[in-house]
C-alpha cells in the first residue's frame, strides 16, 4: 500500500502535449503543484497554453528537459512525491529505428527513474503506456486485458508499420517497472486505447487525425479504425490521478471505455454531424466485423467510473477544432472555399492533416504494413 501525500509536488513529463497539457490542467485543478518538463520552455507557441492554465501562477513550474540527456530531469524530479511519465520519442520515419527511437525511449526512461532514485522523495511512478504493448499479436482476440503482452518475436518478424515505437514502450514499461521495484517505487501503467475529446493544443493531435478521419476523408485512416477502441481525454486524465491517489493501485491498468466498428462509428457520426460528407462503404473492409474490446475491468473494480460516451468524445474533439480553425464546420463549407483548383487545394491542406498511418501509431492501434501499401498517403 502506497500513501501520497497530496500536498507534495509531483512531476508531469511531455506536458506540452495533448495528453499533458490536459493533466497538468486536472493536477492543477486539484491544487497540486506540478513540476511540467518540456524540451523548450521558450517556445511560447508550445507553453503558452500551459501558461494560461488556471492556478498556473501559483503552482505551475516550467522546467527544460530531454530524455536523450542523462540527468535533464534531475531538477524537475527534485523534492516530488510523484511522476507522470507521459512524454516517448516519435520518430517512425527513422533510417535506423533501433539508435534513435528505441533506445532513445529506453534510456530516456531510465533516465527518468534515475532521477526519481536520486531525489528520494518519490514514492510513485506512472507511466502512460499504449494498447500497441498489449495487441500486437499473431492470433487475434476478441477480448484483451493487462495479462496480455505484444509478442515482440512477431514484431521483430513482420516489422509492421510503427513496430519500432510497439517495441520500445513495451522494452521502456517491462525497463521501468523492473528499476521501479528494485528501488521500492510503486510503478503503476495506463494503457490508454485511442483518446479522443477537446483539447487545448494548438495543433491537430495526432489521435485526432485518426479519430476525424471520416471527416476529413483521409482514408489512410480508415483501417486502423476498422475495429476500434476509445477513450475519452478527461477519462484517461482523471484515471491517472484516480490511480495515482488509490492507495492500493500498483501495476497495469487498461483505460478504454468503448469500442465499435468503422461502419457503425461512421453511422453515429453521419447521424450527429449530417453536414459532412460521411462515408458509409469502405472498399476492402468486410462489412461483419467482430467487435474487438480492450477490458478497463479492472481499472473499474478499482472504484473508477468512466462519464464520456462515444458521442461525447467524438462533440468535444469536433467543437475544439472547429474553434481552433483545423475543421470547416460542414463538407459544403469546405467545397465552396475555393474558387479554382489551386484555392481548393490549399484550402483542403489546411484542414486534412497530412499524416502518415505510421505518426497516427502514436495512440496506437495496428495497422499491418500491408494495408499501409494499399492506401495513398495524404
Amino acid at each position: 500500500m502506497t500513501t501520497i501525500d497530496l500536498a507534495k509536488p509531483i512531476c508531469v513529463t511531455g506536458a506540452a502535449g495533448f495528453i499533458g497539457t490536459w493533466l497538468v490542467m486536472r493536477l492543477l485543478e486539484r491544487g497540486y503543484t506540478v513540476h511540467a518538463t518540456v524540451r523548450d520552455p521558450g517556445n511560447m507557441k508550445k507553453v503558452k497554453p500551459l501558461l494560461e492554465l488556471p492556478n498556473a501562477k501559483t503552482n505551475l513550474k516550467l522546467y527544460r528537459a530531454e530524455m536523450s540527456e542523462e540527468g535533464s530531469f534531475d531538477e524537475a524530479i527534485e523534492g516530488c512525491h510523484g511522476v507522470f511519465h507521459v512524454a516517448t520519442p516519435m520518430d517512425f520515419e527513422s533510417k535506423d529505428p533501433e539508435n534513435e527511437v528505441i533506445k532513445p525511449a529506453i534510456d530516456g526512461a531510465l533516465s527518468i527513474i534515475n532521477s526519481c532514485i536520486k531525489a528520494k522523495t518519490v514514492k510513485r511512478f506512472v507511466f502512460t503506456s499504449s494498447a500497441g504493448t498489449v495487441d500486437v499479436q499473431e492470433e487475434e482476440k476478441f477480448v484483451y486485458n493487462e495479462m496480455d503482452w505484444s509478442d515482440l518475436d512477431f514484431i521483430y518478424s513482420k516489422k509492421m508499420t510503427g513496430w519500432m515505437y510497439f517495441v520500445s514502450k513495451i522494452l521502456a514499461e517491462k525497463a521501468l517497472e523492473k528499476t521501479a521495484k528494485e528501488n521500492n517505487i510503486n510503478f503503476i501503467s495506463i494503457i490508454p486505447t485511442l483518446v479522443v475529446g477537446p483539447f487545448i493544443t494548438p495543433t491537430f493531435p495526432p489521435s485526432l487525425i485518426t479519430a476525424l478521419s471520416l471527416l476529413t476523408g483521409n482514408e489512410a485512416h480508415y483501417a486502423i479504425i476498422k475495429q476500434g477502441q476509445f477513450v475519452h481525454l478527461d477519462d484517461l486524465c482523471k484515471a491517472h490521478i484516480f490511480l495515482y491517489e488509490h492507495p492500493k493501485a500498483e501495476g497495469r491498468f487498461i483505460c478504454s471505455s468503448h469500442e465499435t466498428t468503422l461502419y457503425d462509428l461512421s453511422k453515429m457520426i453521419k447521424n450527429k454531424w449530417p453536414e459532412y460528407d460521411v462515408p458509409t462503404e469502405f472498399e476492402g473492409i468486410e462489412k461483419e466485423l467482430p467487435v474487438i474490446c480492450f477490458s478497463s475491468k479492472k481499472l473499474i473494480e478499482m472504484g473508477f467510473i468512466f462519464k464520456y460516451n462515444l458521442e461525447d468524445m467524438y462533440r468535444g474533439a469536433i467543437e475544439t477544432c472547429r474553434e481552433k480553425g483545423l475543421l470547416p464546420y460542414s463538407s459544403a463549407q469546405h467545397h465552396s472555399n475555393g474558387q479554382n483548383h489551386e484555392k481548393e487545394k490549399e484550402k483542403e491542406n489546411e484542414w486534412v492533416p497530412a499524416i502518415t498511418e505510421t505518426q497516427a501509431i502514436g495512440q496506437d492501434s495496428l495497422l499491418p504494413t500491408s494495408n499501409a501499401e494499399q492506401v495513398p498517403v495524404a
